[in-house]
């Protein structure tokens, strides 16, 4: 593909991403704090490592998320060097998919429904969702669990965004906050986004299955939303 420095330089290594078939990983944190842009960093990172993905806003327009991408590539475009930059925007719209759900209508049913409509015709087969915007105060753990094992009859990675609220003290014994507080064993990988007065710091409290304590520290830049090495 020519784009493999992306990938090898890539901060995101640090999260083990792509050494699991099945999976789940989880980003947490108050609105506002750079959630989708973390997905969309995510997304593309799986494109460039030759995967299809499906990025499925709840509650927001195709516009709105593809914007989100188009902002992102530019800003890679300005830190790397890359010879071919209209081949890199080129091979992001090709194998990647954007898919938009009413808050009400995401259930496993309806997601099952619509991959296989793309799946079956062959216009699209995923190897990754993204799934931002996911209702995680209203949900049952057996929904979640249903959707869960839609993902691996069907060998999909999936990342999910949660919003946590800044009143609601309840906490995992991992240490991962309401509303996922009873659901974070079903994810691989959990990342809560914590501000600071300069950056917003990416907390790994589980990478790929295994807990975390010391390790590589990650930011995001505020002016940019871009992944940063501290």
């Amino acid at each position: 593909m020519g784009f493999e420095p992306l990938v090898n330089k890539n901060p995101l290594r640090v999260l083990k991403i792509g050494q699991n078939n099945k999976q789940m990983g989880l980003i947490m944190a108050r609105a506002g704090l750079g959630k989708t842009a973390l997905l969309v960093q995510i997304a593309l990172d799986a494109i460039l490592r030759g995967n299809n993905v499906i990025h499925i806003s709840v509650g927001e327009s195709i516009d709105k998320t593809k914007m989100w991408y188009d902002d992102i590539l530019q800003f890679i475009l300005q830190d790397a060097v890359v010879d071919n930059p209209h081949e890199l925007i080129e091979m992001v719209q090709q194998h990647r998919l954007i898919m938009t759900f009413k808050e009400s209508a995401f259930s496993r049913a309806r997601l099952e429904e619509r991959l296989n409509d793309l799946i079956l015709q062959d216009i699209f087969k995923p190897n990754c969702l993204v799934v931002d915007g996911f209702d995680f105060d209203s949900p049952n753990r057996d929904g979640l669990e249903d959707i869960k094992d839609l993902l691996d009859s069907m060998n999909l990675k999936a990342w999910f965004s949660a919003v946590s609220h800044r009143n609601d003290d309840r906490i995992s014994p991992a240490g991962v906050p309401a509303p996922c507080h009873e659901v974070d064993d079903l994810f691989d990988t959990i990342v809560l986004l914590k501000p600071e007065p300069d950056h917003i710091q990416l907390d790994i409290i589980r990478n790929n299955g295994e807990n975390t304590e010391d390790g590589e520290v990650l930011f995001l830049d505020p002016a940019t939303m871009m992944v940063k090495k501290s």
